[in-house]
């Protein structure tokens, strides 16, 4: 094949795996969350065979599949974005990477304050929303940065675009990521701007995040070394810490990062285009906005009616998820520990069902054997499976 569209629609869940309640997600299902709304209208994915997959029964299945289908089981242990493209990508981590409920110890904030000479505030695990809310205007009062974390392995630092100016705030989060290596290699270390007055605070589009490198080597890095192109959309320049990449560019919503990856699908390019939507996960799921999150389905399937016929003889488009976060789990607002699916789409494949997958990292096998790249993971390919 000469091109794979791989795009990750951010935290799309399709049911709690089983080790979900050694994550507190016991029952967690992002797709039947959105089902239950009248917002959801997808009949290209139903037609794919999203209803079809293993476990799947809140969406109807198809007698004519247009494509392969089927779901994939995170076998990292973790939940978060950065542990689930690196399994995307090839990567499985075995051990978590650092999470703080009780919020970041001295030895971390203490340098931080030395070498940004400014104080904190907050520092627990917030709602990105609520924080700013409840520090917005003490922070725009003293210039102290407003550092909290969440469920994941995450170091956050939200500041007014008056106060500090975007570029300012990521400097900032670059002195933090190298402060937090080793023991505390937290996966992502998150830039939050916001801006607004007191009680009416707004989170803007210039979010940035600054990423652990990947341990190992990971498919974007074999696609470069190949001498491909490798082309990250939305995220992915950030997961991957820079690596692997040829090409990118960021997104500012789901539609611009939608249209990029038609701007790209135009372009006689060969080798990867990388997408990641993150709206489903940062604005509908962790919100939990469930009439939200299935709208933002429909969206992206309305894009996607209009970009298959586009795709040419040697292009192939998987469309999967590298968590979940379910709109309608009260028990808590993080992401949820569940199977993703995967959707194999494109006029040389032959539809059918993949099963269960037991690792994300098949994916990453299959792209490879699909571009013929070098890559050494655990995953197994089913490349075989959908020519």
């Amino acid at each position: 094949m000469k091109r794979i569209f791989l795009i990750v629609l951010d935290s799309f869940g399709i049911g709690a795996l089983p080790d979900a309640a050694d994550f507190g997600d016991t029952g967690a299902n992002t797709l039947a969350s959105c089902a239950a709304s009248d917002k959801l209208h997808i009949p290209n994915l139903t037609a794919a065979g999203l209803g079809n997959i293993d476990g799947v029964t809140c969406i109807p299945k198809t007698d004519t599949p247009t494509g392969a289908y089927g779901r994939m089981a995170e076998r990292s242990r973790g939940k978060d974005t950065t542990i689930g493209h690196w399994e995307l990508a090839g990567i499985i981590s075995d051990d978590p990477l650092p999470t703080y409920p009780q919020g970041f110890p001295e030895e971390v904030l203490k340098p931080f304050r030395e070498q940004t000479g400014r104080g904190i505030l907050a520092n627990a695990p917030w709602s990105g929303t609520e924080v700013i809310e409840k520090y917005g205007a003490e922070h725009m009062k003293t210039g102290d940065l407003i550092v909290y974390t969440s469920a994941d392995s995450v170091f956050q630092i939200a500041a007014h675009e008056d106060v500090v100016p975007p570029e300012q705030l990521y400097k900032y989060c670059r002195i933090a990521r190298k402060i937090l290596q080793g023991k505390h290699g937290v996966g992502r270390v998150i830039a939050r701007p916001f801006i607004g007055t007191p009680g009416n605070f707004k989170r803007t589009a210039n979010r940035h995040d600054f990423s652990l490198e990947p341990p190992a080597q990971t498919l974007p890095d074999a696609v470069k070394a190949s001498g491909k192109d490798c082309i990250g959309v939305g995220k992915i320049h950030d997961i991957f810490a820079g690596r692997g990449l040829t090409e990118y560019v960021y997104n500012k919503s789901n539609a611009d990062g939608l249209a990029h990856t038609t701007h790209f699908a135009a372009q006689d390019f060969e080798g990867l285009c990388f997408v990641n939507l993150v709206d489903f996960d940062m604005v509908y799921g962790h919100r939990r906005d469930i009439d939200g999150y299935a709208a933002a389905l429909s969206e992206f399937d309305r894009w996607l009616g209009d970009f298959l016929p586009t795709l040419g003889d040697e292009d192939v488009l998987f469309i999967t998820a590298d968590h979940g976060c379910d709109p309608g789990y009260t028990a808590t607002t993080d992401h949820t520990r569940e199977y993703v699916p995967v959707l194999v789409l494109g006029k040389g494949v032959k539809p059918g069902n993949l099963g269960t997958r037991q690792t994300f990292a098949d994916l990453a096998a299959t792209v490879a054997d699909l571009l013929d790249v070098d890559l050494d993971t655990p995953g197994k390919s089913f490349a075989k499976e959908i020519l």
